[in-house]
């Protein structure tokens, strides 16, 4: 497809204002992490009924991806992205208003929108840039992962000084914001401008963009995004509770590591973008997924009981603990960038359909893992048998995808390296 040429500024531009708008939708999307305590408390809600109220948003933002993509590609990114951001800072209004437990839900699906701006910035970037850069520019616009990391840290004075409704109409007004300079600030994407001034043809027809989904090959991406970032998710929401229960940290204590865990390995995103232009997405992948077997496998050595009655049994000592949970971290946050590489490349003109289907995988995983370790922990009595699922997990996107690149290889005319 004919792209229009941008001016030297636009590509720097989009990016920088995209990975901020991120960054403060990210921040939105898990407000309940913070605010949902203090509402649990007000409504007396039980374990199930508080674990779905924060769940929602995870499980709206993600399902919505795969549909804000595609739009993404129709409509073109600013747009999207702009209405994206309006719509999720007024369910947050609307949350603040709230006072049942139904009406809190229906916010919740709607602050969700907020997580699936992801889809819509992997989109609207990826068309600033050349195949040999898109690595690096997605994996700075991942960064924005550390909105999560921002809400942990400065939403509870908030909360404390004026109460969980202001918290949340402060974070409303502070997207509502983001998204007037985003919109003011930013421009087309070369792609939609050049529809508009008629040298490139219209969007195709809707059910168009969903061709490329019937590839077996998105379904695997889709695979290693669900452990690389769903895992990585479902382990920054577990780990404070892992280390209360376990080791007998104090919630306060626990919390900051978790916040610690998250955004160094945030950050690493952006190095895996530019690691997967360098050295190639697959060998960025190798390593992750050889790192990550070799540290859940350690993890998995058993750990049980409970630290507030004295019982519990931890396999691992505190600092060697640490250490490889933010090895595995690590590694899991170049994972992250590399899977997004290869999308561009292999379906550049559906970006927004196969980024916003692998995003939405990923999301779910941020989702159904937390309940699957809670699940485990219940029926086996062991903390650490979350770490032997993503052992069995990463072990199946290994096999996945070595057996994918030995029929690569073995083909009369091989196919591009991934």
């Amino acid at each position: 497809m004919p792209q229009a040429r941008p001016d030297s500024a636009s590509p720097p531009r989009a990016l920088a204002l995209s990975t901020v708008a991120f960054t403060v939708c990210f921040a939105v999307w898990t407000i309940f992490s913070i605010i949902g305590i203090r509402i649990k408390e007000e409504l007396g809600l039980s374990e199930t009924a508080f674990g779905l109220l924060i769940g929602m948003p995870v499980l709206s933002g993600s399902l919505v991806r795969l549909v804000l993509g595609i739009w993404t590609d129709r409509f073109g990114g600013r747009l999207v992205y702009t209405a994206t951001m309006l719509l999720a800072a007024a369910a947050t209004v609307m949350l603040s208003f709230a006072t049942t437990y139904n009406q809190m839900l229906v916010a919740a699906l709607g602050v969700g929108l907020a997580g699936g701006s992801f889809a819509v910035g992997v989109a609207y970037v990826s068309r600033f840039y050349p195949s040999d850069k898109q690595g690096t520019a997605l994996g700075i616009f991942g960064v924005g992962n550390v909105g999560a990391a921002v809400t942990k840290f400065v939403a509870p004075f908030v909360l404390v000084a004026y109460g969980w409704q202001t918290t949340a109409l402060v974070w409303a007004a502070a997207l509502a914001v983001m998204a007037v300079v985003f919109w003011f600030s930013t421009e087309d994407d070369p792609v939609t401008r050049a529809r508009r001034a008629g040298q490139a043809g219209p969007a195709r027809p809707f059910l168009k963009e969903f061709e490329p989904l019937r590839d077996l090959r998105v379904w695997r991406f889709a695979l290693y995004y669900f452990f690389a970032f769903g895992a990585f998710v479902a382990l920054a929401l577990w780990l404070p509770r892992y280390l209360v229960g376990v080791y007998g940290f104090d919630i306060k204590t626990a919390g900051m590591i978790g916040a610690a865990y998250s955004i160094p390995a945030s950050v690493v995103r952006a190095w895996g973008g530019h690691l997967s232009d360098r050295i190639g997405a697959r060998r960025v992948l190798w390593w992750t997924f050889g790192v990550s077997a070799v540290c859940t496998l350690i993890l998995s050595a058993p750990s049980s009981g409970n630290a507030a009655d004295g019982t519990a049994t931890a396999a691992l000592s505190t600092p060697v603990f640490i250490a490889v949970i933010f090895a595995l971290g690590f590694f899991m946050a170049l994972g992250k960038a590399a899977v997004y590489k290869h999308i561009p490349v292999y379906y550049p003109a559906n970006v927004g359909a196969v980024g916003g289907l692998v995003g939405m995988i990923g999301g779910l995983g941020g989702f159904v893992l937390p309940l699957a370790f809670g699940a485990l922990k219940d029926a086996t009595g062991l903390w650490s048998s979350c770490f032997l699922l993503l052992f069995l997990l990463v072990a199946a996107c290994t096999l996945w995808m070595g057996s994918t690149i030995r029929r690569m290889n073995a083909a009369p005319s091989p196919l591009p390296a991934e």
